[in-house]
């Protein structure tokens, strides 16, 4: 059973319980809000408190800290492995042709036969989250489990950060691979959303810009069905993302990262492929609530009788806009279903990345889900 130590920023400092479990952490995951994560000084009186822990860091939409839900401020979950090896790594757009390459790189550095697990924290502005994960996919073996997010920054769609042993910056990815067979690990991923509206044609786009549905501007389209709402693009739009419908009959949701008034274009998260079908969607609390609890299940199925020690939930900040003051509910369901010896961490995120089902471990990039991997030692 791994050894889990949780922290708290406050006060200008961290607050913990273990000192001494802080200092033999082998991985720390930090989440905080992009401003205060800008300032190093919360890296730095973190790793002072750590010897040779690997340090992860971005920045969120809120963060989660067992049954809270923050804000402001910042969290870290350090965890001390019995058994389990890993091996981090990070990497920067900027040195990559595409994000396509960029995914390829981090198989070769992480990839080899013991690699049960990958866990992948990606900027949300800067990477085209589909083409990273299409990377991944490329050249890790169908058997090796990713999950994980694209990092936020709040309802404000400006920039977002992420860190390896260094206080984060833009423009990153950060991997961490587990090896050996003593991890368990659990998954699952589930919206709550349905579909309205007429089916309309991806007549014109290039990867995640879209430009024209049925011939037409999209933006424009977009905002007749927002009315009111359009005044308040990009964040309005989480209110109303669109569902895409895969050739295999399955769909993605994706969301609108940016707007451009001078070419009328619209950055999704995520690819938009020509010739595929979109339609609008919308949720209420209720449905939010049952995709948590259906999401939660999903993850508990290779558990059998026992419980996770730990659950890493990414959940869309869409969500996280929609339920407002309700948002602890999404947190109850995890905390009823996983019991009270789990330790849940997490981050509300631009982008998530998980497999679609409990049947095949092949990765997708998903908007407006709440994604979690659950996990323990045996």
């Amino acid at each position: 059973m791994m050894d889990i130590n949780t922290l708290i920023w406050e006060n200008e400092n961290w607050l913990c319980k273990e000192q001494q479990l802080l200092t033999e952490a082998d991985l720390i995951l930090l989440y905080g809000k992009r401003d205060l994560l800008e300032n190093p000084t919360v890296y730095n009186k973190l790793r002072t408190l750590t010897k040779g822990a690997i340090i992860v860091s971005n920045s969120t939409s809120g963060h989660i800290i067992n049954d809270e839900v923050l804000d402001e401020g910042a969290v870290a979950t350090a965890i001390k492995f019995k058994k389990t090896k890993i091996k981090s790594a990070i990497f920067n757009i900027e040195n990559f042709e595409n994000d396509i390459a960029l995914g390829k790189a981090i198989y070769k550095e992480l990839a080899n036969n013991d690699l049960s697990y990958l866990y992948i924290i990606s900027d949300g502005q800067l990477i085209n989250g589909s083409n990273l994960v299409n990377g991944l996919k490329r050249n890790l073996d169908g058997n090796t489990l990713i999950t994980g997010g694209l990092a936020g920054d709040g309802a404000q769609f400006e920039k977002t950060l992420v860190g390896l042993n260094e206080a984060p910056q833009s423009g990153n990815v950060v991997a961490v691979g587990f090896y050996g067979n003593s991890l368990k690990v659990g998954y699952g991923s589930n919206g709550g959303w349905s579909s309205f509206g007429p089916d309309r044609v991806i007549t014109k786009s290039n990867q995640n810009v879209l430009y024209e549905l049925d011939g037409k501007s999209a933006l424009a389209l977009y905002k007749e069905y927002l009315g009111n709402f359009a005044k308040k693009l990009p964040a309005s739009a989480l209110y109303f993302p669109l569902n895409l419908s895969l050739p295999t009959g399955e769909s993605l949701v994706r969301t609108i990262l940016s707007i451009n008034e001078e070419d009328q274009s619209m950055t999704f998260a995520g690819n938009m492929p020509e010739e595929m079908k979109a339609r609008l969607m919308k949720s209420h609390l209720h449905k939010l609530i049952n995709g948590a609890e259906i999401a939660v299940d999903n993850s508990l199925v290779n558990f059998e009788k026992e419980k996770p020690n730990l659950a890493i939930v990414v959940s869309c900040v869409g969500r996280k806009i929609i339920m407002k003051q309700n948002v602890d509910e999404e947190i109850e369901v995890l905390r009823h279903s996983l019991g009270d010896n789990c330790t849940i961490t997490g981050y509300y995120a631009y982008g998530e990345i998980a497999p679609k089902s409990t049947t095949k471990k092949e990765c997708e990039l998903h908007n407006q889900t709440i994604t979690l991997t659950t996990l323990s030692e045996i």
